[in-house]
């Protein structure tokens, strides 16, 4: 009961329009008729309002029923899924499962996998959220993520426990008008010093650490997508993960830029699923995890 509104009443309102009549409604619900029009008269009396125009031989929906049974196929489905969730929980799903990925992680390999654990766990709540750089680190301690898809640099902390996914490579590019795509020889620390480097930053902790910095003149960026229309507008030079800059470089929108010794793995950047030690993943993350180290490391 919501006050003095009760879900059955709502049910009973759903059913007569979906069924085109009080006596219909009652054969649906092996209830009788008078029995119908006695919810519908209480619901009725307790909103206040006319559900349904009894003047002619059938009655019809009024303009205010007719918007009341929508609301009301919203709060019997809302209440189907606050069960469905309960009896879950009951049967040793976790409650919900949320997961934080790192903005340098390639979304389109983990796609099918996000949709096989939407089929396989219909009722479970997930949460999904794309994280500045070392925000999935973060909400993992926090408790606010159970499963994480990110970087650990320099290396995996000691209270997480993480599983390698997948490598991603990373390319120092510039636009073609920049004065470094001119250079005609390997970039060198003093070439890139005096340059603006465009740099992802943790939102939280701007003065973490940071790995790859040869220039002198930072310019730093929460969200990828953002440091990517700079980059294109010639702002400065940065290293990209290959995914987001292949058409670019094939278009002529960016150029590669060689970097003396530069440091960044020719084999890429290790992007693992990763979860607190202390905290031990539920039946639907675990099976992500599963599907993930399937799909992405067979």
């Amino acid at each position: 009961m919501i006050g003095s509104l009760t879900l059955d009443q709502l049910r009973v309102l759903v059913t007569i329009a979906d069924a085109g009549s009080f006596s219909a409604a009652g054969r649906q619900l092996r209830r009788a008729q008078s029995a119908i029009s006695q919810a519908i008269g209480t619901l009725e009396a307790i909103q206040g309002v006319e559900l349904f125009d009894r003047g002619s031989h059938r009655p019809q929906l009024t303009g205010i029923g007719r918007v009341l049974v929508e609301q009301a196929r919203l709060v019997l489905a809302s209440a189907a899924r606050f069960e469905a969730v309960a009896a879950s929980n009951r049967a040793g799903l976790e409650p919900e499962l949320a997961i934080a990925i790192d903005p340098l992680v390639p979304t389109a390999p983990l796609i099918e996998s996000l949709r096989a654990l939407g089929d396989t766990f219909p009722d479970l709540p997930v949460s999904f959220s794309t994280e500045g750089l070392g925000g999935s680190l973060r909400r993992l301690r926090s408790g606010s993520a159970a499963l994480a898809m990110c970087l650990l640099l320099p290396a995996v902390p000691d209270d997480i426990v993480a599983y390698p996914l997948l490598r991603v490579g990373m390319r120092p590019v510039v636009a073609p008008g920049h004065a470094l795509a001119s250079l005609g020889h390997p970039a060198t620390p003093s070439d890139l010093e005096p340059h603006v480097q465009l740099v992802l930053s943790d939102p939280v902790d701007p003065g973490s650490a940071n790995y790859g910095l040869s220039s002198a003149r930072l310019w730093r960026f929460v969200d990828l997508g953002r440091r990517l229309d700079f980059l294109l507008a010639g702002f400065g030079w940065c290293r990209m993960p290959e995914h987001l800059v292949t058409d670019p470089l094939r278009t002529g929108l960016l150029k590669a830029l060689e970097i003396q010794d530069d440091p960044t793995p020719r084999e890429g950047l290790t992007i693992y699923a990763a979860h607190k030690r202390d905290r031990a993943l539920g039946p639907a993350g675990r099976w992500l995890l599963d599907e993930l180290q399937r799909r992405l490391c067979s």
